[in-house]
């Protein structure tokens, strides 16, 4: 199956038949019409971004949790994804149970300033270029809106990940780090 946004054949100008036209249907009842495949060096797995897929709670809290979070209270976590300018989930493609392998979400003022929050991506999953591909989709979007400037806090453990995709860090570069806008 080819996994495209849903979008694609405006993009393109292509006129696929109508299977193509079916696999998008049924990506769209699975992730919402916002879908986009996620570049990944796994090639055997297809991976889903969407900012319209409803989230399942306790999903969510086990994937935190697998990267080494404490637990949060279910009603604070849906509380903070209701309050979220964006919220983004990458799911491993299964068309009968799609698993989320991958979280961020952002607040701000839509227009000015950002922060990303809340960044995961499933241990069996790392290392695969997911994270780079989910920050990059953030910014992206955040783009789209007019977002100038966007900061993150993270664990000291991964400042480096940021800083390698081009984070400025703060001055003491333990846990802030900011992105602006071209």
């Amino acid at each position: 199956m080819i996994i495209r946004n849903s979008s694609w054949r405006k993009l393109l100008g292509s006129s696929e038949g109508n299977n193509s036209l079916f696999e998008d249907v049924e990506m769209e009842k699975i992730y919402g019409s916002d879908f986009c495949e996620c570049k990944s060096s796994d090639k055997e797995t297809a991976f889903i971004f969407s900012q319209s897929r409803a989230f399942d709670l306790i999903e969510l809290e086990q994937l935190l949790q697998s990267v080494g979070w404490s637990r949060r209270p279910i009603r604070r976590v849906k509380k903070a994804l209701d309050n979220s300018l964006l919220k983004v989930g990458l799911w491993r493609h299964d068309s009968r149970f799609p698993r989320l392998v991958g979280f961020a979400r952002c607040t701000g003022d839509g227009f000015v300033d950002a922060t990303v929050w809340d960044v995961a991506i499933h241990p069996i999953y790392q290392g695969a270029g997911l994270g780079k591909e989910l920050m990059s989709y953030i910014l992206k979007n955040l783009k789209k809106m007019g977002v100038g400037r966007v900061t993150l806090f993270a664990d000291p453990g991964v400042v480096s990940f940021y800083k390698s995709q081009g984070w400025l860090l703060e001055y003491k570069g333990k846990r802030c780090a900011f992105w602006y806008s071209n």
